[in-house]
């Protein structure tokens, strides 16, 4: 007769390791999503327009070609960065609308934006449709 302790063990437990892989995934995940950085930005609503009082609006269009518009006359990047400095020598503060095609490249209306930033524009808003 053989003693209990004596007893072979065939199987393994593996619900210390499926524990210990899970709680290992779970950081990862949270590592994951806290390291994704961007920028701050108030993003637009889409709604009705209100009226806009105080400085007067700048208006910068961009359509589906890459052509430029500062309140309809066409510009470069360059000629931009120099139109908006001059207008905020006379008023430190006034609001921007961005406007771009829905077929307009992302890098072109981001290269607007980095130019506002550049001159320390912060009332910068993109043009959307309300919804139907």
């Amino acid at each position: 007769m053989q003693a209990a302790d004596n007893k072979s063990y065939d199987d393994i437990n593996v619900t210390p390791m499926v524990d210990l892989y899970l709680v290992l995934l779970l950081i990862f995940i949270i590592m994951t999503t806290a390291g994704v950085q961007g920028v701050k930005a108030n993003l637009p609503k889409a709604g009705k327009p209100s009226p806009v009082k105080g400085p007067e609006l700048q208006a910068i269009s961009i359509d589906n070609q890459g052509k430029m518009k500062l309140n309809g006359k066409d510009v470069t990047l360059a000629s931009l960065e120099t139109a908006l400095g001059a207008v905020k020598a006379k008023t430190p503060e006034f609001p921007i609308v961005v406007r771009g095609d829905d077929q307009t490249q992302y890098q072109l209306i981001l290269n607007v934006i980095d130019v506002c930033g550049r001159l320390n524009l912060t009332q910068v808003g993109l043009a959307t449709k309300p919804r139907k």
